[in-house]
């Protein structure tokens, strides 16, 4: 599938991809320094095709083949990418999947008028208000000591040797954008799927997660020694059933 791209206010240029289909169409909302071109995303577009289902999956500024630059980026201005590439090339119903940092994007943006777009919410190793955590737990001691003088790091990570760009526009950013706060109210199914061996968002976020919706079709599948890529092939397959599960049950409803 080609790249196309979307000119927005500020000089963005979103990157995305695209394909026609049946509603609802699923959107894929990538994590933290990830891009639209991940095993999740291919294979989510991939299960799309196979069920004529419309799909779209892109860059948030900073991130793959979008303009900006990453360490200039912080949640307020992604979740703003992702509400106006939805509103500009979507229409109708649209089952929202969110790895990572995109089930925090997602979930912000189900607080929205977008809220009325969302037929279900599937969080794959969802990272809610994740900037705390790195803030409280996640710096050394230098990597803070980084962060106050410089007003940036480079945080220590397994999936990057160069580690992850924390800066501290990101961390007062995502102090303003915080749901866990306030009990999320979603009235369309919910499927959290998370492993019991990731070490960038532990089990009990999900758990927290879980507790903190109030809703009517809210569930939590946690997958035994399963890490945050969450893409081995009895990840896919479970991402597969499981929007199997939730277009049938959006159909029924």
């Amino acid at each position: 599938m080609s790249t196309q791209y979307l000119n927005l206010p500020n000089g963005r240029r979103i990157a995305y991809c695209q394909s026609s289909g049946q509603q609802p169409g699923i959107v894929f909302l990538g994590g933290y320094a990830s891009d639209m071109d991940g095993t999740k995303a291919q294979h989510i577009e991939t299960f799309a095709k196979q069920h004529r289902r419309a799909f779209l999956r892109f860059d948030y500024t900073g991130h793959g083949k979008s303009s900006g630059r990453f360490e200039d980026g912080c949640i307020s201005e992604w979740r703003q990418d992702a509400e106006d590439i939805i509103r500009e090339v979507t229409t109708g119903p649209q089952i929202f999947v969110g790895s990572s940092m995109g089930g925090w994007i997602s979930l912000l943006l189900a607080k929205g008028e977008l809220k009325q777009r969302i037929a279900a919410f599937i969080g794959i190793a969802a990272a809610p208000d994740f900037t705390v955590d790195f803030e409280c737990h996640r710096l050394s001691r230098v990597e803070w000591q980084d962060l106050q003088e410089k007003g940036f790091c480079q945080m220590a990570s397994e999936y990057s040797d160069d580690g992850l760009w924390v800066s501290r526009k990101l961390i007062d950013d995502g102090a303003n954008n915080l749901i866990m706060t306030k009990t999320l109210d979603l009235p369309f199914p919910v499927r959290l799927l998370q492993g019991s061996a990731d070490t960038d968002v532990d089990q009990s976020v999900a758990i927290r997660l879980l507790n903190h919706i109030r809703g009517r079709d809210v569930e939590l599948r946690l997958v035994k020694d399963e890490d945050h890529r969450f893409s081995s092939d009895r990840c896919l397959r479970m991402i597969d059933h499981t929007l199997i599960e939730v277009f049938g049950i959006v159909q029924e409803s």
